[in-house]
C-alpha cells in the first residue's frame, strides 16, 4: 500500500515543520518549504533592522575569513559582525542591532558574518525561498510566508539557528510567534511547531523576562547587551520581509512574492 504523506492528510492546508537545529537544514531544504531562517539574538534582528532603515542588501557569510575577502573587493561596503558576541577587530559594526540606524546604514551593502544567525542562512541557499524572520517582524513574515506557501502549494519549514548548534530558547519561541500570525484553519502543525505555539502562547506577556533567562540572553547582557536583548524582544516593531537570493539579503518588495522566479 503506498503511503500518505503526512503533509497530504489534511487537504489544502498549509504544514507548517520546525527543525531544532541549523544542522538539519539540509534536509529542511530537501522539503522544498518556504523557509523561515530565525536568529532573535541577533543576527535576524540586525538583518531587518538594517533593511528596514534603509541598507541596499546584507550580504551573509559563514566566516570571518570570507568576511574580509569580500570586503577587500568592495572596501565601500559595510563590514559587520561578530564572534562570541562581540566585534571582530577592524569591522565597521557588530551585530547590534541598535547599530544599524537610518543614518548608519542608508544605501549602503552590508557584509555580515555571525557565529550561527548567518551561518544557517548560508546552509539555506538552495532553497527556493528563504525569508529572515524575528520577533520584530514575526506579523509580516507569517503573512508574506504563508500567502507563498499556498500559492506555490507548499510548506512553511522554521530554521533555529541556536547558538553554536544548541538549542535556543528564544528562537524557538520566535517560530511560535510567527504561527501565531498564520491563519489557525488554514494550517497543519508538526508537533515541533505546535509546541513552539504554545510555549509563545504561555510566556507573551513575560517574553523579555523569560527571553533574558535563557543562555544566550543572559550572555549578551553579561557582556553589555541587555538594550540589544530588550530590542529584539519588541514584536512586530517592523514591516520589513528580508529574502535571500543569489547569495544576498534584500527588502523583499511588495506584491514580490506574487511574481519572484
Amino acid at each position: 500500500m503506498k503511503k500518505v504523506r503526512r503533509q497530504d492528510s489534511v487537504q489544502e492546508k498549509v504544514f507548517a515543520n520546525l527543525d531544532i537545529r541549523a544542522n538539519d537544514v539540509e534536509k529542511t531544504v530537501n522539503r522544498g518549504d518556504v523557509l523561515v531562517v530565525i536568529d532573535v539574538l541577533r543576527c535576524g534582528s540586525t538583518i531587518v533592522t538594517a533593511l528596514e532603515n534603509g541598507a541596499k542588501e546584507v550580504i551573509p557569510t559563514k566566516t570571518i575569513r570570507e568576511a574580509h575577502m569580500l570586503h577587500k573587493k568592495n572596501s565601500e561596503f559595510l563590514l559587520a559582525g561578530e564572534r562570541k558576541g562581540l566585534k571582530p577587530k577592524g569591522f565597521d559594526l557588530g551585530n547590534s542591532p541598535l547599530e544599524f540606524s537610518f543614518k548608519t546604514v542608508k544605501e549602503k551593502h552590508v557584509i555580515l558574518t555571525t557565529t550561527s544567525g548567518t551561518k544557517a542562512i548560508c546552509l539555506s541557499k538552495n532553497a527556493r525561498w528563504v525569508l529572515i524572520g524575528a520577533f520584530v517582524n514575526a506579523e509580516a513574515v507569517a503573512k508574506t510566508a504563508f500567502e507563498i506557501a499556498e500559492k506555490e502549494k507548499i510548506g512553511i519549514s522554521f530554521v533555529l539557528s541556536g547558538t553554536r548548534g544548541r538549542f535556543s530558547l528564544e528562537d524557538f519561541m520566535c517560530a511560535g510567534a510567527i504561527v501565531k500570525n498564520l491563519p489557525a484553519d488554514k494550517i497543519e502543525c508538526s508537533d515541533a511547531v505546535l509546541a513552539a505555539s504554545l510555549t509563545f502562547q504561555q510566556s507573551c506577556r513575560r517574553l523579555t523576562e523569560i527571553i533574558q533567562l535563557g543562555s544566550h540572553g543572559r550572555y549578551l547582557e553579561a557582556i553589555g547587551h541587555e538594550e540589544d536583548v530588550k530590542f529584539c524582544c519588541k514584536l512586530n516593531a517592523y514591516s520589513a520581509v528580508p529574502v535571500f537570493k543569489a547569495e544576498s539579503i534584500v527588502l523583499l518588495a511588495l506584491g514580490e512574492e506574487r511574481t519572484f522566479s
